[in-house]
């Protein structure tokens, strides 16, 4: 791996309009000129992004991705996984490799580190969500085939051969941090939402449930991992797909980003559709010639969804709480919805679901 100094902490100042205007003019790989820098609607990162006009020519725009700290591997999850600090830049570090491996993700056209600033190129602003209409739009079911196949591609394309370089091989979906994924929903999505603690018998009881499913995933083959494969990090542009968001990738289960995608807490699809997604998924890892179980493989989408959406629930009220952005909320009636759905199942998750249901009333 090449070594690239972390860029510096830094404030929540504008970028510099006149350093932006300078690096468009100078360090870029074509020839353009700055007109003006826009911020655009955030989320919930702590990375800023701006909208860069640029004068006559063939790229209208880019956009510039503010770093708001160093970019590494978070460190609650670092404790937790043993993974060092990276030496270079993890968005700089897994975009290369994605670019090797032939995902479709945004170019990258300079990295400032001195002032953590990056210029990519602009995807637009319609995410997968919105060009399905939130998955009751025509053009839902096609669009989800297709961002099915890229995700079959960057399983294989990502994961085989393995690279050194790729800091994502060098951390994975373990125990310690599924757990640490579990305990972050008992705390935030049971004892801060609901403003009381959990009587230890219960925490211990639920805990015992979700370490024998944490297990269970830990112990599966793993793929190169995005993480949050979904449908606000999937860009429509031209009826092409393009994947951002990436650079928390790590080795994972197969499973684990096509529960992101199809049991999404931004989009509701409709069962028999997922169901369809779910095939299609298998029958592309088959013909590229990495065949998984179909039953097997069911069973495993549905216990990894539940430790997904119990995680994704937990931050929602943590960015609320924590963050104070609240915009996350409405969100955890479908995400648990989810969850209970894939409790009532399997008898294996029987006693996890009853002693949820003690403390999430959308459980019950």
């Amino acid at each position: 791996m090449v070594a690239d100094p972390s860029p510096p902490k830094q404030s929540q100042a504008l970028p510099d309009e006149k350093l932006v205007a300078e690096t468009v003019r100078t360090r870029l790989p074509f020839h353009a000129s700055f007109t003006t820098l826009t911020p655009l609607a955030g989320d919930a990162s702590n990375r800023r992004y701006f909208r860069i006009r640029l004068g006559a020519g063939s790229f209208p725009s880019l956009i510039l991705m503010q770093l708001a700290a160093p970019e590494a591997f978070k460190q609650s999850e670092e404790a937790v996984s043993g993974a060092a600090p990276p030496a270079e830049l993890p968005f700089v570090n897994v975009h290369r490799h994605l670019i090797q491996a032939q995902v479709p993700v945004p170019q990258l056209y300079h990295y400032d580190k001195e002032v953590g600033l990056l210029y990519l190129e602009d995807l637009g602003d319609v995410t997968l969500a919105q060009a399905c209409e939130n998955g009751a739009g025509a053009q839902a079911p096609g669009f989800y085939r297709y961002a099915v196949d890229v995700l079959v591609s960057l399983h294989l394309k990502a994961t085989f051969p393995p690279s050194p370089d790729c800091v994502v091989f060098g951390r994975a979906f373990d125990v310690p941090l599924l757990m640490w994924e579990f305990d972050h929903f008992i705390e935030y999505g049971i004892e801060k939402r609901n403003g009381r603690l959990i009587p230890e018998a219960d925490r211990q009881a639920i805990r015992r449930e979700m370490q024998k499913v944490a297990e269970l995933l830990a112990g599966l083959p793993q793929v190169f991992t995005h993480r949050d494969y979904h449908s606000r990090n999937l860009m429509v542009r031209e009826g092409r797909l393009r994947v951002i968001d990436f650079q928390d990738a790590l080795m994972g289960p197969a499973t684990y980003d096509l529960a992101s995608l199809l049991r999404d807490s931004y989009v509701a699809l409709d069962e028999e559709l997922i169901a369809e997604l779910v095939i299609r998924y298998l029958e592309g890892r088959a013909k590229a010639g990495a065949p998984l179980d179909r039953l097997t493989f069911m069973r495993l989408f549905d216990l990894t969804s539940i430790q997904r959406n119990l995680k994704a629930a937990g931050r929602f009220v943590y960015i609320d709480q924590v963050k104070g952005n609240p915009k996350f909320l409405a969100d955890i009636p479908r995400t648990l919805g989810y969850v209970r759905r894939n409790l009532a199942q399997y008898t294996e998750t029987a006693a996890l679901r009853k002693k949820l249901a003690l403390y999430v009333p959308e459980l019950q």
